[in-house]
């Protein structure tokens, strides 16, 4: 089969066609013919070696795929060979072929294609596993989503929306505010005119937000832990901007604030298998009802992988960068 390595760590013309096996499937795993593969950060840790595979795990990029289910035991899932999915994957994901739990499988979202269905897993499944069950967003509370317009931006924008919570973004552009915004951010926040805290406060009545999710770390942690509210929730999900901090005790203690955070790709089976099924239940028929949508800003063929790792490391994009067979 086609597929894209990583030759050596580097920068994004380290990524090199070549011809691989076909991938063997293990026990609970099915087949994949990819039509479509998503782009995402942790592709370009794993590129530069800031990102090590998992046991196990293919050394290909690529976090998440779309395509046809053509092999694999598929007794008592409700999926059949042919059947177009989209999947949540160690690896392998930059390849013609690739194997993936049949637990981290979806169906594609009626209404959607290949294409707009593989944007999903990598961000679905990370919002969905922060933001609700790490972060505990609940009813009639408020989030700050900081890089607004990143692809885990726009997930977390409209499923939060969608789901009738009040959504604040950072953003690093005027264009990029604007974006957030349409997707359903109450306000976006230009992090290189503003200053996020006071915005946040302002807005809500000096109270502070509920949940923050955060990808950037670094010299924004006590910026952040005064932007919460009392009993808030800051979540962790990268470290873009450092990964130390500086943190007040005393305001954590005094206010019962929980600091938090997390990675997805080293999680079993079980695990993520679980946020799939809260994604089918939940987020799904929002989807198909077309309250949520995906945003994919630019396609790239497979064999230029390449060139989207390089806009990614740009960030000049707002939503997903995908590859397409």
């Amino acid at each position: 089969m086609r597929a894209i390595e990583i030759k050596e760590y580097g920068g994004p013309d380290v990524l090199q066609p070549c011809e691989r096996p076909m991938p063997g499937l293990k026990q609970g795993e099915v087949l994949i013919r990819v039509h479509a593969a998503g782009v995402n950060r942790p592709d370009v840790f794993q590129r530069t070696g800031n990102y090590p595979v998992p046991p196990g795990a293919s050394d290909l990029p690529g976090l998440e795929v779309a395509g046809e289910i053509v092999d694999g035991d598929l007794a008592g899932s409700g999926f059949r060979k042919g059947d177009l999915v989209c999947a949540l994957v160690q690896g392998g994901g930059y390849a013609e072929y690739c194997a993936a739990p049949l637990g981290q499988c979806l169906p594609v979202p009626k209404g959607l294609s290949a294409l707009q269905a593989a944007a999903l897993p990598e961000n679905y499944f990370t919002v969905w596993s922060n933001v609700f069950d790490r972060g505990g967003l609940s009813a009639g509370e408020t989030l700050l989503v900081q890089g607004g317009s990143s692809g885990i931006g726009v997930t977390a924008i409209q499923i939060a929306k969608a789901l009738g919570h009040r959504v604040f973004a950072t953003a690093g552009s005027a264009d990029k505010c604007r974006a957030c915004e349409e997707l359903g951010a109450e306000r976006a926040i230009n992090y290189k005119t503003e200053d996020f805290e006071a915005v946040v406060k302002e807005i809500t009545g000096g109270r502070g937000v509920d949940v923050i999710l955060d990808m950037v770390g670094g010299d924004y942690l006590p910026r952040e832990i005064k932007a919460l509210a009392d009993d808030g929730r800051l979540v962790f999900i990268a470290q873009l901007g450092g990964s130390k901090g500086q943190l007040d005790m005393g305001q954590v203690m005094r206010r019962r604030l929980t600091i938090t955070g997390s990675t997805l790709r080293p999680r079993p089976v079980a695990f993520k298998a679980a946020i799939a099924a809260s994604l089918r239940e939940r987020v799904w028929p929002l989807i198909e009802a077309g309250w949520i949508k995906p945003v994919i800003h630019q396609t790239f063929p497979l064999e230029q992988a390449a060139q989207a790792h390089a806009m990614m490391e740009s960030s000049a994009h707002i939503g997903k960068i995908m590859l397409e067979l």
